[in-house]
């Protein structure tokens, strides 16, 4: 990232672990000059951009340095779009580098201050967590992908690496702040953000808990504040960080007072410039005010607290946060629309997770697991539906639009009943009961795919811990990841169980069985 400021160029991040077809379309889109990628992986996604992989000889030439300047591109990051094509946000140096200054004086970021670099890379956060630390001088230090999801794993690791300052989505976060910390622990900052928060750190936690919040479109943070052990309501968001204008206004562009709901309006120096190659969409979302100037309107609503901080309310328009990650159901239906079998479809958020209505195609009977497959071939897991029924034609209003409080309930539709073959063995049938608490389905069978009946890294961690308690083996994120299935994620633990043993004596096993 920092060779293609070196020499003049933006950077765009492309995750790795998103699917490859999702990986071409953004580097076809955003016009990518090169790709950067180990050639296995990056001959499937470069297309007609050149290849350069980090072994290609460069026959020793030193690359000249280029001078950036603050209306030069830094990066470009695609977040969902609703249209149903994801959208290139477009970000400045001079945007980043505001966000760099606040966060140095914010969080008193230094020469050697350690700080971790846990977030996707598809993630803004990450910019977050790469920037400001070097720009400090500061020590940035990778974790490995067993360690980012398991909350206890993680404050083990933040605690033997002597982290300073992490960030924490949302839902990890909320799993840190719940847990004892031991006293020498060198943390003194958890930040996070991405989603609603809905708990409050336990008393005398030994660093600082900050929530923020910021569209990708406001370079990652516009709110940030710190949260309180105690407290009446869901915590805030906080105040406007420094070079951020945040304005609450009505439908006409008005004003509110203290209370009143409103559309959050971000102004300051962290408005990106736009969407990549997209200017009606970035006049519609960028605008100008006649008193504030140059706007982001966010579709997020806000109200202002009695002592000057923001108290977020939800979204305006159908758009919806899952795991972190802003998604436009729309993005979603129009993927599953392409599907030879789906005459139409809609997309909802129910609880923490996605359901899909499809109407099926003339003569086609859509099965769920085949859509789901396909999906997993454009989509992250993230936008993966964790359900998806086929209903007989999608219910609409008396204008023409879809009347989302008539879709069923999904159970009303397909009652989930189990599926495939029984539990074969004791450790099969506890190891089920495990899955389908964690994934909230009690239709999911021992040779169903966990990753395509609705389950997703956050859910996994969350089976791993306790198929640990139940078989007291030490079971990993990559066990599940490898078995993928009930059925054979038993016969792992089993193994792992038969090693236990093996290492055992006599009297061990003995008075193990006592």
């Amino acid at each position: 990232m920092a060779a293609a400021w070196r020499i003049g160029a933006a950077y765009l991040p492309l995750d790795p672990s998103w699917p490859e077809a999702r990986l071409s379309d953004f580097v076809a889109e955003a016009g990518c000059a090169a790709v950067v990628a180990e050639a296995e992986r990056g001959l499937g996604i470069a297309g007609t951009a050149p290849l350069v992989t980090p072994q290609a000889d460069r026959d020793g030439a030193t690359p000249p340095e280029s001078a950036c300047q603050p209306d030069d591109l830094a990066y470009v990051i695609y977040t969902s779009g609703s249209t149903g094509i994801p959208k290139a946000v477009e970000v400045t140096h001079g945007n980043l580098a505001a966000l760099v200054a606040w966060h140095l004086d914010a969080f008193d970021v230094r020469e050697g201050t350690r700080t971790s670099h846990l977030a996707g890379l598809g993630f803004d956060a990450a910019a977050w967590e790469v920037w400001p630390t070097m720009a400090a001088g500061g020590t940035l230090v990778l974790v490995d992908d067993a360690t980012r999801t398991d909350p206890a794993a993680l404050r083990d690791w933040l605690v033997a690496e002597r982290i300073e300052i992490a960030f924490a989505p949302t839902a990890l976060a909320e799993s840190l702040v719940a847990m004892d910390w031991p006293h020498e622990t060198r943390l003194r900052v958890l930040l996070t953000g991405a989603d609603k928060l809905t708990v409050r750190p336990k008393p005398g936690l030994p660093f600082r808990f900050v929530n923020n919040y910021g569209p990708t479109e406001s370079t990652v943070v516009a709110t940030s504040g710190d949260v309180a052990p105690y407290g009446e309501g869901l915590p805030s968001i906080g105040r406007p960080i420094a070079g951020t204008h945040i304005h609450l206004l009505g439908p006409h562009g008005d004003e509110l007072a203290a209370g009143e709901e409103g559309e959050i309006h971000i102004g300051g120096a962290q408005v990106a410039r736009g969407y990549r190659g997209d200017p009606g969409l970035t006049a519609a979302r960028f605008v100008e005010h006649p008193r504030h100037g140059r706007l982001y309107r966010t579709g997020d609503l806000a109200a202002w607290l009695p002592d000057g901080e923001v108290a977020f309310r939800g979204r305006v328009d159908a758009q919806v946060k899952v795991r972190g990650h802003r998604i436009e159901p729309a993005e979603i239906a129009a993927a599953l629309g392409r599907h030879r079998d789906v005459a139409a479809s809609h997309v909802v958020a129910r609880g923490a997770g996605l359901v899909a209505y499809v109407v099926a195609a003339a003569g086609a009977e859509p099965r769920e697991a085949t859509l789901r497959a396909g999906l997993a071939k454009t989509l992250p897991d993230y936008m993966i539906p964790a359900r998806i029924v086929t209903i007989a034609a999608l219910p609409l209003t008396s204008n023409g639009k879809v009347d989302v409080a008539a879709l069923p309930d999904p159970d009303e539709v397909e009652p989930a009943k189990p599926t495939g073959r029984e539990p074969a063995t004791p450790s099969e049938e506890r190891l089920l009961e495990i899955v389908r608490g964690v994934v909230g389905r009690c239709d999911i069978g021992v040779d169903d795919d966990f990753f395509l009946v609705g389950g997703h890294s956050l859910l996994a961690t969350q089976v791993v811990v306790r198929a640990r308690e139940a078989f007291g083996v030490e079971l990993t994120l990559f066990h599940l990841f490898e078995g993928r299935t009930v059925g054979r994620l038993a016969a792992i633990i089993e193994e792992l169980a038969i090693a236990i043993l093996d290492g055992m004596s006599d009297e061990d096993v003995a008075r193990m069985v006592g």
